[in-house]
C-alpha cells in the first residue's frame, strides 16, 4: 500500500504557492477535489482575492470554508476526497489568534490539526506564508503573529512527507533535502 503523501508549500507573498499547489492537486486528480479555505474576508479587497482563487480552481473543485476548526473540515471531507487543499494556515493562524487563542492555544490547534492528517484517507496539501522573511514588525501584536505563524509552519514541516519554498513563482523542495535533521 502506498503511503498518503502530505505536503507544505511555503512562500511569501506573491511567491507563487497558491498556484503551484493548485496545480499540484490537479496532477493528482481530476475530480473530488476539496479547497478548504480559511479566509474571512473583511473588505473588498479581500473579496476580490477569494473571488479570483475560486475563479483560477475550475471544474473538479468543491470548496470548503472554515476560518477555524480545520482538523474537523479535513475529517468530514477526506473520505469523500481524492486531494485536499488547504489555504492557508497563516489566515488559520490569524483566526486563531483572533478567536482568543494563545500561543499554547494556537499549539493544541496545530496537535489536531496534524492528527487529522495522520487520519486522512488522501493526501493534503498545505499552503502558509513563509512571513519570517521581512523586517521586525514595530509592534507586538505583529511580532507575536510572526512568531507563531513561524512555529506553526516549523510544527507542520516537520510532520509532512514534502516541503516546497515558492521564491519568484519558482518551486523550489526542501524536504525531503539533504540538510534535514
Amino acid at each position: 500500500m502506498t503511503k498518503i503523501k502530505h505536503i507544505l508549500v511555503l512562500g511569501g507573498c506573491r511567491s507563487g504557492k497558491s498556484r503551484f499547489a493548485r496545480q499540484t492537486a490537479d496532477d493528482m486528480a481530476m475530480d473530488k477535489k476539496i479547497y478548504l479555505a480559511t479566509c474571512v474576508p473583511t473588505d473588498r479587497e479581500m473579496e476580490e482575492r477569494v473571488n479570483r482563487h475560486r475563479d483560477d480552481r475550475g471544474p473538479g473543485w468543491s470548496t470548503i470554508e472554515e476560518p477555524v476548526l480545520v482538523h474537523e473540515a479535513i475529517d468530514r471531507a477526506c473520505a469523500q476526497a481524492k486531494v485536499i487543499l488547504v489555504d492557508c494556515l497563516t489566515l488559520w493562524t490569524s483566526n486563531l489568534l483572533f478567536h482568543g487563542k494563545d500561543e499554547s492555544g494556537v499549539m493544541a490547534s496545530v496537535d489536531l490539526l496534524l492528527d487529522a492528517l495522520n487520519r486522512s484517507a488522501c493526501p493534503v496539501i498545505l499552503v502558509s506564508n513563509e512571513v519570517g522573511y521581512g523586517i521586525v514588525p514595530e509592534n507586538s501584536l505583529a511580532r507575536q503573529f510572526r512568531d507563531i505563524a513561524g512555529l506553526v509552519n516549523q510544527r507542520v514541516a516537520r510532520a509532512v512527507d514534502e516541503v516546497i519554498v515558492s521564491m519568484a513563482g519558482i518551486p523550489v523542495q526542501i524536504k525531503p533535502g539533504r540538510m534535514e535533521p
